[in-house]
Protein backbone atom coordinates (compact mmCIF):
# COMPACT_ATOMS: atom_id res chain seq x y z
CA UNK A 1 0.00 0.00 0.00
CA UNK A 2 1.30 3.58 -0.95
CA UNK A 3 -0.82 5.64 1.25
CA UNK A 4 0.31 9.34 1.60
CA UNK A 5 -1.76 9.62 5.31
CA UNK A 6 0.42 5.90 5.81
CA UNK A 7 3.69 7.03 4.77
CA UNK A 8 2.63 10.96 6.96
CA UNK A 9 2.13 8.71 9.96
CA UNK A 10 5.15 6.62 9.42
CA UNK A 11 7.31 9.99 9.00
CA UNK A 12 8.64 9.56 5.28
CA UNK A 13 6.96 12.60 4.40
CA UNK A 14 7.18 15.65 6.24
CA UNK A 15 4.30 17.34 7.73
CA UNK A 16 3.25 19.92 10.15
CA UNK A 17 1.76 18.25 12.65
CA UNK A 18 -0.61 20.24 15.21
CA UNK A 19 -1.36 16.88 17.17
CA UNK A 20 -0.30 13.36 17.86
CA UNK A 21 -1.23 10.45 20.35
CA UNK A 22 -1.55 6.46 19.96
CA UNK A 23 -4.73 6.49 17.89
CA UNK A 24 -4.42 9.82 15.85
CA UNK A 25 -2.67 12.45 13.61
CA UNK A 26 -3.54 15.58 13.20
CA UNK A 27 -1.39 17.87 10.76
CA UNK A 28 -1.68 20.98 8.73
CA UNK A 29 -3.20 20.38 4.85
CA UNK A 30 -0.86 21.77 2.14
CA UNK A 31 -3.69 22.91 -0.74
CA UNK A 32 -5.88 24.48 2.59
CA UNK A 33 -9.29 26.06 1.63
CA UNK A 34 -9.67 27.78 4.69
CA UNK A 35 -7.17 30.07 6.68
CA UNK A 36 -7.08 27.00 9.08
CA UNK A 37 -6.98 23.96 7.66
CA UNK A 38 -6.18 20.39 9.49
CA UNK A 39 -6.55 17.17 8.48
CA UNK A 40 -7.22 14.70 11.62
CA UNK A 41 -6.75 11.20 10.79
CA UNK A 42 -6.58 7.92 12.63
CA UNK A 43 -3.30 6.22 12.37
CA UNK A 44 -5.37 2.58 11.23
CA UNK A 45 -5.61 2.70 7.86
CA UNK A 46 -9.36 2.89 6.31
CA UNK A 47 -9.61 3.35 3.04
CA UNK A 48 -13.58 5.29 3.47
CA UNK A 49 -15.68 5.62 6.75
CA UNK A 50 -17.78 2.56 5.37
CA UNK A 51 -14.38 0.57 6.24
CA UNK A 52 -15.29 1.24 9.89
CA UNK A 53 -17.50 -0.96 12.36
CA UNK A 54 -19.17 -0.34 15.24
CA UNK A 55 -15.76 -1.36 17.24
CA UNK A 56 -14.61 2.06 15.73
CA UNK A 57 -17.02 3.75 17.70
CA UNK A 58 -14.39 5.19 20.47
CA UNK A 59 -12.03 5.84 17.98
CA UNK A 60 -14.50 8.31 16.71
CA UNK A 61 -15.40 9.34 19.66
CA UNK A 62 -11.42 10.22 20.35
CA UNK A 63 -11.28 11.81 17.26
CA UNK A 64 -14.10 14.42 17.56
CA UNK A 65 -12.08 15.31 21.28
CA UNK A 66 -9.36 15.46 19.61
CA UNK A 67 -11.20 18.06 16.83
CA UNK A 68 -12.28 19.91 20.41
CA UNK A 69 -8.66 20.10 21.47
CA UNK A 70 -7.47 21.32 18.65
CA UNK A 71 -10.14 23.97 18.61
CA UNK A 72 -10.06 25.44 21.67
CA UNK A 73 -6.06 25.33 21.59
CA UNK A 74 -5.69 27.37 18.76
CA UNK A 75 -8.82 29.74 19.86
CA UNK A 76 -10.97 29.58 17.18
CA UNK A 77 -13.85 27.08 19.26
CA UNK A 78 -16.06 30.66 19.93
CA UNK A 79 -16.21 31.81 16.56
CA UNK A 80 -16.50 28.37 14.90
CA UNK A 81 -15.60 26.22 12.82
CA UNK A 82 -16.56 23.10 10.40
CA UNK A 83 -15.61 19.55 10.42
CA UNK A 84 -15.89 17.41 7.10
CA UNK A 85 -15.39 13.82 5.89
CA UNK A 86 -15.80 12.29 2.32
CA UNK A 87 -16.59 9.15 1.59
CA UNK A 88 -16.36 8.15 -2.12
CA UNK A 89 -15.69 9.76 -5.25
CA UNK A 90 -18.90 11.84 -6.07
CA UNK A 91 -18.37 13.67 -2.04
CA UNK A 92 -14.58 14.85 -3.05
CA UNK A 93 -12.89 11.89 -1.55
CA UNK A 94 -9.44 11.99 -3.17
CA UNK A 95 -7.03 10.17 -0.57
CA UNK A 96 -8.95 7.16 0.23
CA UNK A 97 -7.33 6.84 4.18
CA UNK A 98 -10.04 8.25 6.44
CA UNK A 99 -9.56 12.30 6.92
CA UNK A 100 -11.59 14.74 8.98
CA UNK A 101 -11.08 18.57 7.46
CA UNK A 102 -11.23 20.84 10.73
CA UNK A 103 -11.82 24.17 8.57
CA UNK A 104 -11.52 27.62 10.11
CA UNK A 105 -11.05 31.49 9.91
CA UNK A 106 -13.90 32.60 8.16
CA UNK A 107 -17.41 32.62 6.93
CA UNK A 108 -18.88 29.78 6.05
CA UNK A 109 -21.49 29.44 3.83
CA UNK A 110 -23.92 26.52 3.27
CA UNK A 111 -25.25 24.58 1.39
CA UNK A 112 -20.82 23.60 0.99
CA UNK A 113 -19.57 23.33 -2.23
Amino acid sequence: MNCVFCRIIKKEIPSKIVYEDDLVLAFEDIAPQAPVHILVIPKKHYSTVLEMKEEEKELIGHIFMVINKIAREKGFDERGFRVVVNCNPEAGQTVYHVHFHLLAGRQMHWPPG
